[in-house]
């Protein structure tokens, strides 16, 4: 039995339970909380354990919190439990070697709020997240759930889209159209009937903000999606969920069913004889269906090809009726506008980009996750502040923004404020929200030629522009990559990404070319570099790649040796190695292990 003392008080441990969390074993600590807590005998353990959504400090999970003692335990495992149990739950006392020791100061940090990662967020779509139980509709109406909905029955369907429309709120799928604006569109259309869409088809490699809030509050979009509807007169809504996300799928299916049961949807909803419902759609597993018209073309049975758009949705969408689609992030901001008013939400961001933004933090840097800051906050606060700097402390050279479809930001701009206006002159996008950040190992031609590659297989070639001009483009940018590159090959580039960014019939296609563009934009002479002196100066382009090793650095560690997959460094301990070219297979693992920037990237091989 496990040694206690006589204090009793109520504790809440809170387990991250995302789908990243999950990854690293979390639902096996949260298991082993719920178990051992119960198997304790001759005491009543006032803890309750919860299972939540995703805390956001991905790279640190599994996250666990200890309430009200505002504890977090940082990379928990199964082993770790009898010991939390046994030291905080029953001894208040601390697992110091489970707190996060952070890198500069080397002091151990008890509370998630103390940590860089958190202090400079401001949450708004994520507040919930990390804090209640998805799978619990008590605990989303215990931090106010639903009482927007409340408020929202008590004003007019005028009312709530002028709140709306005077919050700024654009839409955070990537368009950042204003939303109220959307709507007022759609309520002005004579049909009586109207269509509620939640577009949660989040398909941009590196990013899982929608699948987040979908996973961790999956009530909040519910509560959204209804006030529109309200506001619209509308009785029929879809959830369109990425085919891969399982968890959030689960998530939204209990959420409505309990939504349902205690009359928050479906017919009569609060007594106020108005009925809306929600069907979930799985995606049909295509890129191109977060388009709007061509998801809308998936929900009616059809192939996921988008339409031109001489008429918007909010005027002919689903099944020919007035439809309103806001991505998952802009529903998770309604309840709040509603709530606590406009006034309050644009004191938040900028004059044209008021509110939060939800982003992926992935890459190159040390604190992956997820992160929510007001609108206006630099990349040089997200990435060095937020996200900790680079890992391994090596250069910061880009950061893709917007998805495969947007563009990458140098260095000299890391200053560049986030908001819709600023990247766009920047020749990128908001996108989504991803961020994937790059160091001086990372080749922007091959950066360049991952994303058209990715865009050209995701093309649903209905349109000769989109369909032909990405693989002419992905067909250079392939050559070039290979060392076959040749004089005129950038201004074909250029002139194809133009043609095909101005003659697309979808967004897809429209902002296909943002990789190309701002790559040769930005880093040019690393594409002169590719064609002209037949070298990749990250050393990522095998063909254009010969490694070496300067025996003047190299201080014999035999780390490079150590990692080496092709068993071709050679040399003694403590004495200058070099390397077999006939047996090196460029891999650059040699470049990521030496700590003594020994080896040298370039055209000339070592002995």
């Amino acid at each position: 039995m496990m040694p206690i003392n006589n204090y009793r008080e109520s504790r809440q441990i809170l387990v991250c339970c995302g789908t990243g969390c999950q990854a690293s074993g979390s639902m096996e600590v949260f298991n082993a909380f719920k178990s051992q807590l119960r198997s304790i005998e001759g005491v009543e353990v006032t803890a309750s354990t919860k299972a939540t959504g995703c805390n956001g400090w991905c790279e640190q999970g599994p996250l666990v919190k200890i309430l009200p003692d505002d504890i977090t335990y940082c990379l928990v495992k199964v082993k770790d439990v009898p010991r939390i149990i046994e030291k905080t739950i029953l001894n208040q006392e601390i697992v110091e070697q489970l707190l996060y020791r952070d890198p500069v100061s080397k002091k151990r940090i008890k509370s998630h709020h103390q940590l860089n990662f958190y202090r400079k967020q401001k949450k708004i779509a994520l507040r919930n997240i990390g804090e209640i139980d998805p799978a619990s509709i008590d605990d989303y109406i215990a931090r106010d759930g639903y009482q927007a909905l409340k408020k929202a029955f008590s004003m007019s369907a005028l009312d709530i889209i002028n709140e709306v429309i005077a919050s700024g709120l654009r839409g955070r799928g990537g368009g950042g159209f204003p939303t109220g604006l959307k709507w007022l569109s759609c309520f002005k259309q004579q049909e009586t009937k109207r269509y509620i869409i939640c577009n949660g088809d989040e398909g941009d490699p590196g990013a899982f903000m929608d699948r987040s809030i979908m996973e961790g509050d999956p009530h909040t979009v519910i509560e959204g999606m209804l006030i529109c509807a309200l506001a619209l007169g509308a009785s029929s809504g879809y959830i369109y969920v990425r085919d891969e996300y399982g968890l959030a799928v689960n998530n939204l299916r209990q959420a409505i069913q309990d939504a349902r049961d205690r009359s928050l949807l479906g017919h009569d909803i609060m007594g106020q004889g108005y009925s809306f419902d929600i069907e979930i759609v799985r995606g049909g597993g295509a890129f191109v269906c977060g388009e709007e018209t061509a998801l809308m073309a998936s929900i009616e049975g059809n192939v996921g090809e988008p339409r031109d758009k001489y008429l918007f949705p909010a005027e002919k969408g689903l099944w020919g009726y007035p439809t309103i689609i806001n991505n998952v992030e802009t529903w998770a901001n309604i309840p709040v506008i509603i709530n606590q008013g406009a006034q309050e939400f644009t004191s938040i961001g900028t004059e044209k980009s008021t509110g939060t933004k939800v982003f992926s933090l992935v890459g190159k840097v040390v604190n992956t996750g997820l992160v929510e800051v007001p609108m206006g906050t630099t990349l040089r606060e997200i990435i060095f502040e937020i996200g900790g700097g680079i890992l391994k402390g090596r250069r910061f050279k880009a950061v893709q923004t917007g998805g495969p479809s947007g563009g990458c930001i140098p260095a000299d701009l890391l200053d560049l404020e986030l908001d819709f206006d600023s990247l766009s002159k920047a020749g990128s996008m908001m996108g989504s929200g991803g961020l994937i950040v790059m160091d001086e190992r990372t080749c922007m031609v091959e950066v360049a030629r991952y994303y058209l590659n990715f865009l050209a297989g995701e093309s649903c070639g209905k349109c000769v522009p989109c369909r032909e001009g990405i693989r002419r483009m992905l067909e250079i940018l392939s050559r070039i990559c290979d060392g076959k590159g040749q004089s005129g090959d950038l201004e074909l580039l250029e002139d194809l990404a133009e043609t095909v960014r101005d003659a697309s019939l979808c967004g897809l296609g429209k902002t296909a070319p943002n990789p190309v563009l701002s790559t040769i934009r930005y880093f040019r002479d690393e594409y002169l570099a590719h064609i002209e002196e037949h070298q990749c100066p990250a050393g990522i382009c095998r063909s254009l790649t010969r490694f070496s090793i300067d025996p003047e650095k190299c201080t014999g560690c035999s780390l490079c040796k150590k990692n080496c997959p092709a068993d071709c460094i050679i040399g003694e301990l403590k004495e200058a190695h070099w390397i077999d070219i006939n047996k090196c297979i460029k891999c650059g693992s040699c470049v990521d292990t030496c700590k003594f920037e020994a080896v040298v990237i370039g055209k000339e091989g070592g002995k």
